[in-house]
């Protein structure tokens, strides 16, 4: 699994907790950054898939 995928999934963790944080205290700054850094471990996990997918097609068997 590439390193991408996992601080991927942990920012996009990070961002979900952030963003409902941020609604459950009517704090709109936070709720807004939770919800790019969701978005944006979302697009960092997608880069580590693939990364793992070129790897594999290209291992040779």
């Amino acid at each position: 699994m590439d390193k991408d995928r996992i601080a991927g999934s942990a920012k996009k963790t990070k961002g979900s907790v952030k963003e409902a944080i941020g609604k459950v205290t009517g704090d709109s700054k936070t709720q807004a950054e939770g919800a790019a850094e969701k978005t944006a471990g979302q697009a960092q996990n997608a880069v580590g898939g693939i990364k793992d997918t070129v790897r594999d097609a290209t291992k040779p068997r």
